[in-house]
């Protein structure tokens, strides 16, 4: 069996990021499953804010156009992703949105959101684990980028108290959605959607 790409990222770039030690621990999961792991920070691909006029007067920034490239060797990508808001960070929907707008030769718009299969997690101190924040990148991701989305998911709750000293879940059953998450993707990547 090929063995997949995959990507992760956390839609966070703050010191301590609850969200960044789940990508970390999703990174390394990955890979003693035998998935080819790239773990990668926002923060070494900053952004403008996304303006229509800027785009219009120099094109995305390199930033974003490394970025969709990079997304574009893998067949996976595994997001962890904060909850502002109710929704996404500015940050995360920011990227996305100028990957989006990264069109290369001839290829078709949102090259980087289609085949290739997402997962996505999330973690934060409150009850819900940065379920709603989920739910806003699904749309962003399906319905807005055409991107094929797992249903499985992992939401982290009370994220302070969630990780060991080792980086590892201490509810069980939130490591099981994880693991869960992890093998639905390299299953869904394995075959190249």
């Amino acid at each position: 069996m090929p063995i997949p790409k995959i990507l992760v990222f956390a839609g966070s770039i703050r010191a301590g990021s609850f969200n960044a030690s789940l990508a970390a621990l999703a990174a390394k999961e990955l890979a003693l499953a035998g998935a080819d792991v790239t773990h990668i920070s926002l923060a070494d691909f900053p952004m403008p804010l996304y303006d229509a006029n800027l785009e219009a007067k120099s094109g995305p920034p390199d930033q974003a156009v490394n970025l969709k490239r990079m997304i574009m060797l893998h067949q996976g990508v595994f997001i962890a992703s904060p909850e502002y808001n109710a929704s996404v960070t500015p940050l995360l929907k920011n990227t996305i949105d100028w990957v989006s707008r990264v069109r290369e030769g001839k290829e078709p718009p949102l090259a980087a959101y289609r085949n290739r299969v997402f997962a996505i997690g999330g973690a934060s101190n409150g009850a819900y684990g940065a379920m709603r924040s989920l739910l806003a990148l699904r749309q962003v991701l399906e319905v807005g980028c055409g991107a094929l989305v797992i249903p499985e998911q992992v939401a982290v709750a009370r994220a302070a108290d969630g990780f060991d000293d080792m980086g590892n879940l201490k509810d069980e059953r939130s490591a099981g959605a994880l693991r869960a998450a992890l093998r639905r993707l390299i299953e869904m990547a394995r075959l190249g959607t």
